[in-house]
């Protein structure tokens, strides 16, 4: 069973080749005959040995013989080497091909795959998988899988030679590598038989977390918290130093078992020669054959070290193929067969329930609502009410389980994912800049946009204060040389890219949740701006932000349980009017402070 997973992996691993595929089959088949080639120096060094006994005490007589032995045994080694390095040459060829092919493959696969995907997936994980894991086949490919053949081939070479001497001495050899074989089964069977899978998790987890950490080191520093911020980090290396503190325990007396057994040789051909040599008819030839096996046994010893490191090399390899399959795994939307335009911009909700892949309770049950173009209806409520879910299903981030969203009385299923995305213009709480400049970060929305109407979004935007203050204007590179916004100027930034595609519909996630009071009343002209004769969808904690919502919607526990205008959810004094007066306390609470500074 175990070989038939193997042999699938590999396969797998083999097919992003291509062409190139024979030259990983050729590198190997040179490794392995080189392996066998390897061996015959030995065979060289027995039959000087041989000819220096028989020629005992007149040496000069086979100078020439030994002498062509020699010559023999280096041309041999000489061989064994330029074929290796040759499938070497290969091996890298095909490896540096495939693993390019393995990225190109997977970042492919995964711009085809749904937004809600990567909200659900640690950058970090995603990174090591794609990036190093292909890294990692790349070494076994080029390295590794040669030297496995290489190691596969030489037992087989090497049974050969011990018993075309003496049957007996190749016995006592071939005993240590049974029990070393043994011990071997100890260190990847049982208990430690999932031990790469485990070891993989350990360290994506303490990858993503590192990554996790390091992007939070700002908000880390401002408020103070870089003890507890750095507890997950720490909880993910401890976790992998107990896994791997304990693995190493479980493998120490097999370990050293086996190194024992393939080293130990010696014990058993030394006292077993002393026992048969008083015994033997031909003692001269028996003495000849010892000195062989003496000098041939720390080749089987190597021989069981190659063969302990090409499985574990091979087990990393099965793990890291594997967990690029179960990325390429992920389906993508279905697109529709017939792709339908949207009629307008309006959006509705009919009868809507959703749930997470792996939860119980559903996130959305059975809502419905309308946005009619040109309309602002707001999603308030608790966090986890659902109002981030019910935004994202808009743009298909996540299909529904049931009911349908429909986009311009059209489902946005049978609406073109390209098509969608024209249609939708987003300002998610958490912005993201690249690290490039001002002009590219905003042409992103528009890559045919002007400088004029760069310059135009901008200045809708209210980033007129931030171009006066950046050294270079346009051209300068956010995160370079000490370039650095504040969240309320990223999230003006991504207005103007918003305000630059033009879409008619705009989804507004908690746009001004990291901005300060400055920046909030730029934040609020640059919405004026945006989301005149649009239709909008917007999500907000600050009450404030959606008082002159068409339509206010507050949702709890994945229902709907308010909705109308902000005067007459006050009016009928429910959660939403709760909700008001706790947020004017708040502001009163806040402005006595400032007062009292």
């Amino acid at each position: 069973m175990e070989q038939k997973k193997t042999k699938s992996w590999l396969c797998s691993l083999l097919q992003y080749a291509g062409k190139h595929k024979r030259l990983t089959i050729l590198g190997c088949t040179f490794s392995g005959v080189s392996s066998i080639l390897s061996l015959a120096p030995y065979l060289c060094l027995y039959f000087i040995i041989q000819d220096l006994f028989e020629s005992w005490p007149q040496f000069s007589n086979n100078t020439n013989k030994i002498s062509e032995y020699g010559w023999i045994a280096v041309a041999f080694a000489v061989g064994s080497l330029i074929l290796y390095f040759v499938g070497l040459l290969c091996t890298h060829f095909a490896a540096f091909r495939i693993s390019k092919n393995m990225k190109k493959t997977a970042i492919s696969h995964a711009v085809e795959l749904p937004m809600g995907y990567f909200s659900h997936q640690a950058s970090g994980r995603l990174r090591k998988i794609i990036d190093d894991n292909t890294d990692m086949t790349e070494n076994f490919l080029a390295h590794q899988l040669p030297d496995t053949v290489g190691a596969l081939v030489l037992p087989i070479a090497i049974l050969v030679m011990l018993f075309s001497f003496d049957w007996r001495l190749g016995l006592l050899c071939l005993a240590p590598m049974v029990i070393g074989i043994l011990f071997q089964s100890r260190m990847f069977g049982g208990k430690n038989a999932g031990f790469m899978t485990t070891y993989m998790d350990a360290l994506e987890d303490m990858n993503a977390q590192a990554v996790e950490y390091i992007r939070g080191i700002p908000v880390v520093k401002v408020f103070q918290q870089s003890v507890f911020s750095f507890k997950n980090f720490h909880r993910a290396i401890m976790k992998y130093k107990e896994f791997a503190s304990g693995y190493s325990v479980n493998c120490r007396v097999p370990m050293v078992g086996f190194t024992i057994a393939t080293n130990g040789a010696f014990f058993l051909l030394i006292p077993a020669a002393i026992l048969i040599l008083g015994h033997t008819a031909t003692p001269v030839q028996f003495l000849l054959d010892f000195l062989f096996y003496i000098l041939f046994s720390p080749v089987c010893a190597s021989m069981m070290t190659r063969v302990l490191y090409a499985a574990e090399t091979s087990m990393q390899a099965g793990q890291a193929v594997q967990r690029m399959e179960q990325i390429l795994q992920e389906k993508p939307l279905d697109e529709p067969d017939n792709p339908q335009t949207p009629k307008d911009s309006s959006i509705e909700f009919r009868n809507v329930t959703f749930t997470y892949s792996g939860s119980k309770q559903a996130a959305l049950k059975n809502i419905s609502f309308s946005v009619y173009p040109g309309q602002t209806v707001a999603l308030v409520g608790a966090s986890g009410g659902g109002k981030t879910t019910a935004a994202s299903l808009v743009p298909r981030f996540f299909d529904v389980d049931s009911g349908a969203v429909m986009v311009g009385g059209i489902d946005v299923r049978q609406i073109h994912s390209e098509e969608l995305m024209k249609q939708i213009a987003f300002v998610f709480q958490d912005t993201h800049l690249f690290k490039d400049s001002v002009r590219e970060n905003i042409r992103v929305a528009k890559p045919d946009a002007s400088e004029e109407e760069i310059r135009a979004a901008l200045h809708a935007a209210q980033c007129d204060d931030i171009l006066e203050k950046l050294p270079r204007g346009l051209d300068t590179v956010i995160g370079e040389k000490g370039v650095y916004l504040s969240g309320g100027e990223q999230q003006r930034i991504s207005l103007a890219r918003a305000i630059l595609k033009d879409a008619p519909i705009i989804i507004l996630d908690e746009a001004t949740a990291f901005a300060d009071s400055e920046n909030e009343a730029a934040i609020q002209k640059a919405f004026e701006k945006l989301i005149q004769n649009k239709t909008v969808l917007m999500i907000a904690h600050r009450l404030s932000t959606v008082k002159t919502a068409d339509q206010i919607i507050v949702l709890q526990d994945g229902e709907i349980k308010e909705s109308g205008t902000h005067e007459k959810l006050l009016f009928e004094k429910g959660i939403y009017s709760k909700m008001w007066k706790d947020y004017q306390s708040s502001i009163a609470w806040k402005l006595g402070k400032e007062a009292q500074v």
